[in-house]
């Protein structure tokens, strides 16, 4: 048996303990909370957004688009975009949970980085999905409401192939030709430069939502074509998917 002097101090102890401990726990929770909140975001902005797959192997579209140019391409380009669109999301809070139409529709001059790497990954993304490897025999254009709809806007598929190229052709320096549909659920043609796209209602002329596109910057073409734009563009008809591209349709309409 303790006599009362050791009793005293071994309750004093304890009764120190009892103050102290849930200090010592509380110190460690507060640190444990800031090394997540310094570690999390960090970690969900970097995953925000990936390189998506290509839907075919990189030869696939050979000879109309090579295997060198897919890979470089995809592998190098537009993962770069998709590196550093991440990156400026970290400067952009503001940004943060918007899917990459949002994005686009909401940078204006003032976001540089958003507009051009997320301009960038944007259009990437669409072009790999309107191309499908050549089919021998297959007559490669529009079916449906999407071919009547290119023949009540444009007259006949000739003629929209035709206005289409021209503004392929004759778009300076880097850039993309687009089809788009306004908000009038109307057909229409357009280029953009660099890495804009029509989304980007406080950058473009004529706002609407893509349903097809073709990347005119030196990097699609340059290692098998060259300096031929031309041969490009011609090639490109080879390899639209208009399946994909009618589903775009659709869906807006």
């Amino acid at each position: 048996m303790m006599d009362k002097r050791t009793f005293l101090k071994t309750s004093l102890l304890a009764g120190m303990g009892i103050i102290l401990n849930p200090m010592w726990t509380l110190a460690n929770n507060h640190n444990t909370t800031t090394q997540s909140e310094e570690t999390t975001p960090q970690i969900a902005l970097n995953s925000l957004f990936t390189l998506p797959n290509l839907p075919y192997p990189t030869d696939a579209l050979e000879p109309y688009i090579d295997k060198q140019t897919m890979e470089i391409h995809h592998g190098k380009h537009h993962a770069t975009y998709v590196k550093n669109l991440n990156e400026a999301l970290e400067k952009n809070p503001a940004f943060t949970g918007l899917t990459i139409e949002q994005i686009c529709q909401k940078v204006t001059y003032k976001h540089a980085a958003l507009r051009n790497n997320g301009g960038g990954h944007y259009n990437h993304s669409f072009f790999w999905e309107i191309l499908t490897p050549a089919q021998e025999g297959r007559t490669n254009q529009p079916t449906g409401n999407l071919a009547k709809a290119i023949n009540q806007t444009f007259g006949s598929f000739e003629k929209f192939q035709e206005e289409f190229t021209k503004v392929a052709l004759s778009h300076f320096g880097s850039g993309w030709a687009w089809l788009c549909m306004d908000k009038n659920k109307k057909l229409f043609i357009s280029s953009t430069p660099n890495q804009d796209n029509p989304l980007m209602s406080e950058l473009v002329k004529q706002i609407g939502t893509p349903i097809l596109a073709l990347d005119v910057w030196e990097h699609a073409y340059y290692l098998k074509y060259q300096n031929r734009r031309a041969d490009y563009v011609k090639a490109f008809w080879n390899v639209v998917n208009w399946e994909k591209v009618a589903q775009n349709f659709e869906k807006i309409k």
